[in-house]
C-alpha cells in the first residue's frame, strides 16, 4: 500500500532563521484549518463514505500528511539555529521549556491540537461540505502566512500548498456532485 519516497513533496526552502515564522506556522502544522487536522478528518470519514468517494478521501488525507511533513520541515530550518532568546522574543519561551526544539502539535497561540478541530456526521453529503470550508479556511490561513513573510524561499512552498488546497476544494466539490448524481439516478 505504501511507496515512501525519502524527498518532500515539494522543496522546502528558507532564506534565514526566523522564530517568530516559525511560530505563526505553527497553525499550519497542529491548528484548526491545518495539516494534521485535514488529514485525520479525511482519513476518518472514508469509512462511511459511499465507496465512488472513498478513494478522493484517501488521496487527500494521505497528501495532507506530506504537506504536514513540509510544514515541520519549514518550523526546523526556521529555529535550528535560533537562541533561546530568540525564542523567548518570538512568544516560544514556553514552549522551549516543555518541548525543546521538539515539535508538538499546536497552534500559533500556543492551545494543543485537539480532535474537535475534526468534523465526521456520517453524512457523506454534509461531511464533504465540512471538508470544503476546510479546504477553503486552510487556504486562507496560507494566504495569511505568506503575507507575514518577506522570506522568498518560504513564500514559495507556502503557495504550493496554497495551490494544493485549492485543488483539494475542487476535489470535494467534485465529489458532491458524484453524490448528487448518484441520488437522482
Amino acid at each position: 500500500m505504501w511507496i515512501y519516497e525519502k524527498k518532500l513533496q515539494y522543496p522546502v526552502r528558507v532564506s534565514k532563521c526566523d522564530v517568530r515564522m516559525a511560530k505563526n506556522l505553527l497553525e499550519a502544522y497542529g491548528g484548526e484549518s491545518g495539516e494534521l487536522s485535514q488529514s485525520l478528518c479525511y482519513l476518518n470519514q472514508r469509512y462511511t463514505m459511499p465507496p465512488k468517494v472513498i478513494g478522493i478521501l484517501n488521496d487527500i488525507g494521505t497528501e495532507e500528511l506530506a504537506h504536514l511533513e513540509m510544514i515541520a520541515t519549514m518550523i526546523y530550518k526556521l529555529t535550528k539555529d535560533a537562541t533561546i532568546e530568540q525564542l523567548e522574543e518570538a512568544g516560544l519561551g514556553g514552549y522551549y521549556a516543555n518541548h525543546g526544539k521538539a515539535l508538538f502539535y499546536q497552534n500559533a497561540v500556543g492551545q494543543p491540537w485537539t480532535a474537535d478541530y475534526i468534523q465526521a456526521k456520517g453524512d457523506p453529503i454534509a461531511d464533504l461540505y465540512e471538508d470544503i470550508a476546510l479546504e477553503e479556511k486552510a487556504r486562507a490561513m496560507y494566504q495569511s502566512l505568506i503575507d507575514l513573510t518577506d522570506d522568498v524561499d518560504l513564500q514559495d512552498g507556502l503557495r504550493f500548498l496554497r495551490e494544493r488546497e485549492v485543488v483539494h476544494s475542487q476535489r470535494f466539490r467534485e465529489a458532491v456532485e458524484i453524490l448528487k448524481e448518484e441520488t437522482t439516478s
